[in-house]
C-alpha cells in the first residue's frame, strides 16, 4: 500500500516509517501539518496515519479539509491525547480509527492493514481541471485541449499546486515552500525559470494563457476572462 504518515515527533516518525517500509509498504513521511495536508490532498494514498497535534495545522483541521475535498482514504489518528471527548471529536471529523501513544508497532500495523483491506471508496478526486487543462494525478498525465503535455517532475508539481489553488494568487514564498520545500528564499531565478518552461509547454499551440503574473504578488492560474 501507499501510506502517508504525518507526525511531528522525529523518533516516532522514523519508527513508524521504517516499520511500515519493512512490511513492504511505500511510505511518505511528513513532519509538518500544512505539508501533510497538501500531500493528503493529492488523493493517492491507501491509508493516512495522522498525528493529532502538529505544527502549522492540527490533525483535526487536516482531516476536515481532506474530507471536504472528497478525499476518502481511511485515516488512523495516532496521538497522545486519550480523553474520550478528544477521541469522539476525531472520529466525528472523519477519522476511521484511533490509536493512543505509546503504542505497540504490531497493533499499529494490524490497524493499518485492516483499514487498507476496506473496499475502495469512489469519488476520490484524482483529476484536476481548469478550462481545457486537465491533470490526472494517478496516471501522472497532463493534457491541454485533449493533447498530452510532457512535463518534468518539478514542472508537474508546480502545475499541480497552481491548479489546486486555481483562481487564487500564489506567492513566491508559497511556491518555494510547497514545490521546492525551501523555507528560505535562495534569491535565484529558479521559480521564474520553471514557470517560463511550464508556460511554454501548456500554452504551446493554443495561444490562450492560463498562468498569469500578478505584478508584485505572484502568479495565478485561471480561465481566460
Amino acid at each position: 500500500m501507499k501510506i502517508l504518515v504525518v507526525e511531528d515527533d522525529g523518533d516516532t516518525l522514523s519508527y513508524v516509517t521504517r516499520g511500515l517500509g519493512q512490511l513492504g509498504h511505500t511510505v511518505d513521511a511528513v513532519a509538518d501539518g500544512r505539508e501533510g495536508c497538501d500531500r493528503a490532498m493529492r488523493g493517492i494514498y491507501d491509508v493516512i496515519v495522522l498525528d493529532r497535534m502538529l505544527p502549522e495545522l492540527d490533525g483535526v483541521s487536516i482531516l476536515k479539509n481532506i474530507r471536504v475535498a472528497g478525499i476518502k482514504a481511511p485515516v488512523l489518528f495516532l496521538t497522545a491525547i486519550d480523553g474520550i471527548n478528544d477521541r469522539v471529536a476525531g472520529l466525528d471529523a472523519g477519522a476511521d480509527d484511533y490509536l493512543v501513544k505509546p503504542f505497540a508497532f504490531s497493533e499499529l500495523a494490524a490497524r493499518v492493514h485492516a483499514l487498507g483491506r476496506r473496499p475502495a471508496l469512489t469519488n476520490v478526486e484524482t483529476v484536476l481541471k481548469v478550462a481545457d487543462l486537465e491533470m490526472d494525478l494517478r496516471r501522472h498525465m497532463v493534457k491541454r485541449d485533449g493533447k498530452v503535455v510532457e512535463l518534468q517532475p518539478r514542472e508537474f508539481k508546480l502545475l499541480e499546486y497552481l491548479m489546486r489553488n486555481a483562481g487564487q494568487v500564489v506567492t513566491r514564498t508559497m511556491l518555494l515552500e510547497h514545490v521546492w520545500d525551501f523555507h528560505f528564499d535562495p534569491r535565484t531565478k529558479i521559480i521564474e525559470t520553471h514557470m517560463s518552461r511550464l508556460r511554454s509547454k501548456i500554452e504551446s499551440g493554443t495561444g490562450v494563457p492560463l498562468i498569469h503574473t500578478v505584478r508584485g504578488a505572484g502568479y495565478s492560474l485561471h480561465e481566460p476572462e
